[in-house]
């Protein structure tokens, strides 16, 4: 692949999101890989938000291909990640001006597609807007399903908690999937954090997998599938979700979302059977498939234009401070003479320059968490 765009045989059949209902789940696997090319392509073109995008490309592609959109409502927490839902709604031949003057905006936006149901920018809030459609829906609004995915950074905001108490207390039929990549701007912080990194530890979910695979084969194949359809019903057993299910949720998980096999049948499995709301415990890497991208510290959150080949970024060079370093270093000298500064960010210590006044004073550094909503 160069900075030529990629050649993309299954990609260029889709032009709305019920193409995907064409293929086979092994030919919507390649069309991700299809997917990831070719969002790697624009934004190298446009900069952007690369890596939170490239780590949902087959939960976005499985997403499609299962649910009913734009009947049924699907809501990106903060936005961000939604390139390769931009270039599966109708939205490809413009994919090459994303937040250029005119172009595409970098994240979801209601008055650019249907397929945008819920404006954002902000984080925290998919849960709470998933909820609102599912209520409109039960009170005979023409819409389907409503379908939050929202990642394990913004889960560290007190909305997205409030959404998932008055979620569970209604007990509307509602699908959340946590985008679990461990891996936020900086690295996360807080309770929930370290709740999800447990999760994560003790997940046997990989060697039981591959235990069905393998007692499956021996089976004769009149048994296989509905051992088949047995194998997923339990792997929402194999790791419990005890917060989750207190607060309302039936929890399925953690499931691999690079795996195009267990996201198809998972969400297949929860859109036949639920009855009321649901969270799907998704891992994924950001900056998945992208070599420069997963080796970067940032998994490339922001990039400026860059060269596919080398992921070198096009950044233009200034001989003039950024005004994050003068900041940083002018609240380090204020803090040097006095013991009382302290320094509160949420979530964005690289971004305000923090991280310094961090490195030289640890204890009087508070990063909240997200706080944006």
């Amino acid at each position: 692949m160069t900075n030529d765009r990629p050649a993309t045989p299954l990609l260029d059949r889709v032009h709305v999101p019920a193409d995907l209902k064409q293929f086979s789940d092994g030919e919507l696997a390649r069309l991700a890989q299809e997917l990831r090319a070719e969002t790697v392509s624009a934004v190298s073109v446009t900069g952007g938000h690369l890596g939170a995008s490239l780590g949902v490309v087959e939960m976005t592609v499985a997403i499609h291909a299962v649910f009913d959109t734009p009947r049924d409502k699907l809501v990106w927490d903060v936005g961000h990640q939604a390139y390769p839902h931009k270039i599966l709604t109708g939205r490809r031949d413009r994919i090459r001006t994303l937040r250029q003057g005119g172009g595409l905006s970098g994240f979801t936006k209601r008055t650019e597609s249907d397929y945008d149901p819920f404006g954002t920018a902000h984080s925290s809030t998919s849960i709470s807007a998933a909820l609102g459609f599912a209520a409109a829906r039960d009170f005979g609004m023409d819409t389907g399903d409503a379908i939050a995915v929202i990642g394990d950074g913004a889960m560290s905001a007190g909305m997205a908690y409030e959404a998932l108490n008055n979620a569970g207390h209604l007990g509307k039929r509602l699908f959340v999937i946590l985008n679990d990549n461990e891996m936020s701007i900086a690295p996360p912080v807080g309770a929930m954090s370290k709740y999800l990194s447990r999760l994560y530890a003790e997940k046997p979910l990989q060697d039981f997998k591959s235990i069905a695979r393998s007692a499956l084969e021996l089976l004769p194949p009149p048994f296989r599938e509905g051992a088949e359809r047995a194998k997923h019903l339990v792997k929402g057993m194999v790791v419990g979700g005890t917060l989750f299910e207190e607060l309302g949720f039936s929890y399925v998980g953690p499931i691999d979302g690079h795996d195009m096999e267990q996201l198809l049948s998972v969400l297949r499995t929860v859109r036949a059977r639920a009855t009321g709301p649901v969270l799907i415990h998704a891992l994924t890497r950001k900056g998945k498939g992208y070599a420069p991208a997963e080796r970067a510290s940032d998994k490339y959150h922001g990039v400026a234009k860059f060269d596919v080949i080398t992921g070198e970024q096009k950044k233009p060079v200034s001989n003039a401070p950024s005004y994050t370093k003068v900041f940083a270093e002018a609240l380090v000298r204020e803090a040097e003479e006095d013991p009382r500064v302290v320094a509160i960010t949420a979530a964005m210590p690289s971004g305000t320059g923090l991280d310094f006044f961090g490195k030289r004073f640890p204890a009087r550094t508070f990063d909240v968490g997200i706080a944006e909503q």
